[in-house]
């Protein structure tokens, strides 16, 4: 068995792999780190070998919280973000792993954080931001099982994710109460799921506040125009290929997309 200091290389090569072949995992790559420092070094490895231009951090929820954390974090890369069109909007899974899609809003950073301070209140954080979008995240694995080991199998794999479109404009964001709008998920024309940010921690503009500190602590710097997927409203729905989702926020804004296999 590989000592402490080579697992998490042996881990995110494995999913590196994977995720380029576009192949399945069957099961986790080794031991499931034990910690979510451990699985962070397994993320901050995988970021090293793909070398991909990061346009973006999903945030997730925790529950239960582990020692005090109720939030993980995880990249999206820039070829992996799209602006929205409509349903045939074809976003990849990885067909024979774990696939589903997510209602979320989506917040673009406007100004950089101060690379001095660590951290940050929702005030503060909502300071740093220039836009609110609608989107719809798409949380794929190559390992089936990813969301089922708990946040460090999770964390490990890129946060569980594999794309993101970019919906509408969240007119006079500045002004609303996100957490007052409802939020649907429909898939093929059903509804999924029903829910509202008021129920996400302390919302939208938190998961923005958590990502700053926390990209702080590792020591990552955060980008003007880079995204945060700040976590699912409607819950985490499963997918397959020929699924067309739709999400539709405050009764009024739609995002749409296809599932296709990787």
């Amino acid at each position: 068995m590989a000592d402490a200091q080579t697992l998490p290389h042996q881990i995110a090569q494995a999913f590196v792999a994977a995720r380029r072949a576009g192949h399945a995992l069957p099961d986790f790559p080794g031991a499931i780190p034990s910690s979510l420092e451990a699985a962070y070094a397994v993320q901050d490895a995988a970021l090293a070998l793909t070398g991909g231009q990061v346009g973006g951090w999903k945030v997730g929820r925790i529950n239960p919280p582990v020692d005090g954390v109720d939030r993980l974090s995880g990249p999206i890369f820039v070829d992996q973000i799209v602006e929205a069109t409509d349903e045939t909007l074809a976003m990849p899974i990885f067909g024979d792993g774990f696939g589903a899609a997510e209602a979320e809003f989506l917040l673009r950073i406007g100004t950089a954080p101060d690379p001095a301070k660590s951290d940050f209140t929702i005030d503060e954080a909502r300071a740093l931001i220039d836009a609110v979008h609608v989107g719809i995240e798409i949380a794929s694995s190559p390992f089936p099982g990813i969301n089922s080991h708990g946040p460090t199998a999770t964390v490990s794999d890129f946060g569980n994710n594999n794309g993101l479109v970019v919906g509408a404009e969240a007119q006079g964001w500045q002004d609303a109460d996100l957490n007052g709008w409802p939020v649907t998920l429909a898939i093929n024309g059903e509804e999924i799921g029903a829910a509202t940010t008021a129920t996400m921690l302390d919302g939208p503009f938190g998961a923005a506040r958590y990502l700053l500190s926390h990209m702080a602590a590792r020591g990552i710097a955060l980008k003007a125009g880079q995204w945060i997927s700040t976590g699912a409203v409607t819950g985490v729905h499963q997918v397959k290929p020929g699924d067309v989702v739709t999400c539709t926020f405050d009764g009024r804004l739609t995002v749409a997309c296809t599932i296709k296999a990787r």
